[in-house]
């Protein structure tokens, strides 16, 4: 039982939430770890996987700004792992024709190179993580995950109104 002195005053799915964001909590420390140990041989960390998963993804090219916004990070953190990642060859950074200081952020052969052994390495781990588990209740997760993180983005921007 998650401890809470709020009087009573959460929902059954406020306290649900609550609990929920615990655990997602100390999952995420868990997967930094094991992601960090999975491609370290590659030069690389769970954060520049991360920020490489973001570059590949993306349809186009895109500057440090929106590529943190995509990610739900701060600029300056993905600025930083851009950096380094740019200074040991995996990334590198052109022209933005849209914006002179904003540069894009492009993967290198060698970036490209470590992405696709990271994807390489994930394989057997995600399938030993899912193994066990039915398919639909991961994927119905997942949509409540996004839909949390969809709430959190729509009262972010509500703020900044």
């Amino acid at each position: 039982m998650l401890y809470m002195k709020d009087g009573g005053k959460r929902t059954p799915a406020g306290r649900a939430v609550s609990t929920l964001i615990v655990a997602i909590f100390r999952l995420n420390g868990r997967l930094l770890v094991s992601g960090d140990r999975l491609v370290a041989s590659l030069g690389l960390s769970s954060a520049r996987w991360q920020v490489l998963g973001a570059i590949a993804f993306a349809p186009t090219p895109e500057p440090v700004a929106r590529l943190a916004r995509n990610m739900g990070l701060n600029r300056q953190g993905v600025q930083r792992i851009v950096g380094e990642l740019a200074a040991e060859g995996f990334v590198e950074l052109k022209d933005n024709p849209h914006h002179r200081s904003a540069k894009l952020v492009v993967m290198t052969a060698k970036g490209l190179k470590a992405f696709d052994a990271a994807l390489r390495l994930q394989t057997p781990w995600v399938n030993m993580l899912g193994d066990g588990f039915d398919a639909k209740s991961i994927e119905k997760a997942g949509k409540l995950l996004d839909e949390l993180r969809q709430r959190l983005e729509r009262s972010a921007d509500a703020a900044d109104d």
